[in-house]
């Protein structure tokens, strides 16, 4: 765990040690999944580095951070909040969970959000697989987009691995497109339909594929 204000030097580097050797960012320092969703306008990555979100946000002109973990005590989190104004990028806190059910309340405070904030974003959760996958999933059906588009963004090419425990989310999906897609948009099913309990009761994982992103590869 780290909490601290990165004032010193030495904050900093126990910062770094934190991301680098606790939070894993070894491996997302050598390698990104930075990809478009909206062109010019909507990206995701996993956690980015300050060194790889000062490069993103001056290839892609960003004006927006989107933290898809919410405020969390490690070295990442303090690294990137930092980083962000530094850079010129507003810092927003959006968290969403990967193993349960997606909460309307939450994905209702995303579409407001998402009518507000300033593009080109940048949405990140820790792989980039997961929570990114279900916001960006979110962000096409919001641009009126199919969930048969907003499913490619539950992608085994980002790390998702829809026979998981994180399977539920692309459940999700599929259970508007069986009950409303056609008769009701998007948003108003979200609002008056969806049930939350439901899906979770429905919903059975693998066991092999949950112990993968469980306890091998260590997914949030």
């Amino acid at each position: 765990m780290f909490d601290r204000p990165l004032t010193t030097r030495p904050a900093r580097w126990a910062a770094w040690r934190d991301s680098l050797f606790v939070d894993h960012a070894i491996f997302r320092a050598v390698w990104t999944n930075f990809a478009e969703v909206v062109p010019g306008r909507v990206y995701r990555a996993n956690h980015p580095t300050p060194f790889h979100l000062a490069r993103f946000a001056r290839q892609r002109r960003l004006r927006t951070l989107v933290n898809l973990r919410g405020h969390r005590q490690c070295g990442s989190d303090a690294l990137s909040r930092d980083a962000a104004p530094r850079i010129g990028l507003a810092h927003v806190d959006m968290a969403f969970e990967s193993r349960g059910a997606p909460h309307r309340d939450r994905i209702l405070r995303f579409a407001g959000l998402y009518r507000e904030i300033a593009f080109p974003m940048l949405m990140h959760c820790k792989s980039g697989a997961d929570r990114a996958g279900l916001a960006s999933a979110l962000v096409v059906m919001f641009e009126g987009g199919t969930t048969h588009e907003a499913l490619k963004q539950l992608s085994w090419r980002f790390g998702h691995f829809n026979r998981s425990r994180t399977g539920i989310l692309d459940a999700f999906f599929w259970r508007y497109r069986a009950e409303a897609e056609g008769r009701l948009p998007f948003m108003d099913w979200v609002r008056d339909e969806y049930d939350e309990v439901a899906l979770k009761r429905d919903f059975v994982a693998g066991r092999l594929s949950s112990f993968l992103t469980d306890t091998v590869l260590r997914r949030e």
